[in-house]
């Protein structure tokens, strides 16, 4: 318990926490109102794009890219000033430490994008309308307001998982932007290579949990797979983590 206190003081007594729930907030709402502005424009053009997934896009996509910049920089920053081997010190056992750190993060992003998605969705909903694609009536629209925040948690954990691994605050904010914005893209573009290499992808298996609308690639499980497949990653790369940690200096 004294742990988890500790975590919970840091992330609540420091601005950065705040500033990025701020901007996921205005993200998630923002984007909600511009594309329930946008579809009632459209007047029932491509009417197929204005569904559940678009009306949380600003949580599942930029959203979820800030909170897990907040949740690495939550380790990197305490390498920079050397704070965590304070907490190494106190607390002899760094497995506690790092879990504390991921479960508290994971917690607290999980609560946030599911009450924001909850929002976003409703307010979506009141402007562009009670239209197909915008009910919760099939497991497709439930996933895509129910997954956002199972892949906020994953992805919290992931943050954190890099950053113990690089300790570099840039690195790590490369790495958890880069790998699903270019990396995946880039890969998924090449021809043949990339149909067959795009079912592997961590990052596209996580969002095909909860976008909707067809996929033309030949995966290899279902949705839920897709999920498990996202998570068994995020085990592997934090237990690597957990590994490096306990080997190595503070």
């Amino acid at each position: 318990m004294g742990v988890l206190t500790a975590e919970r003081i840091k992330l609540t007594s420091t601005r950065s926490p705040w500033w990025c729930s701020a901007v996921v907030v205005l993200l998630g709402l923002g984007f909600a109102v511009l594309g329930a502005v946008s579809g009632r424009a459209a007047k029932g053009d491509n009417s197929d794009l204005y569904n559940v997934s678009l009306a949380v896009s600003g949580v599942s996509g930029l959203g979820v890219m800030v909170l897990m910049i907040m949740a690495t920089l939550s380790v990197t920053s305490e390498y920079r000033f050397g704070v965590i081997r304070t907490s190494f010190l106190a607390t002899p056992a760094r497995t506690r430490v790092i879990t504390a750190k991921a479960g508290l993060q994971a917690v607290y992003a999980t609560v946030l994008t599911a009450v924001l998605s909850i929002v976003a969705y409703f307010a979506f909903r009141a402007i562009y309308g009670a239209k197909p694609g915008v009910g919760l009536s099939t497991a497709e629209e439930q996933r895509a307001l129910f997954g956002v925040p199972v892949y906020a948690l994953l992805c919290a954990i992931l943050a954190v998982a890099v950053g113990v691994l690089v300790r570099q605050s840039a690195a790590a904010i490369s790495i958890l932007l880069l790998w699903p914005l270019l990396l995946e893209t880039l890969l998924g573009a090449f021809g043949s290579f990339g149909r067959n290499v795009g079912p592997l992808l961590p990052f596209r298996n996580a969002q095909r949990f909860f976008t909707m609308g067809s996929d033309s690639r030949n995966w290899h499980w279902g949705v839920w797979g897709s999920l498990i497949y996202f998570a068994v990653f995020v085990a592997v790369i934090f237990g690597a983590a957990i590994f490096v940690v306990n080997k190595r200096d503070a």
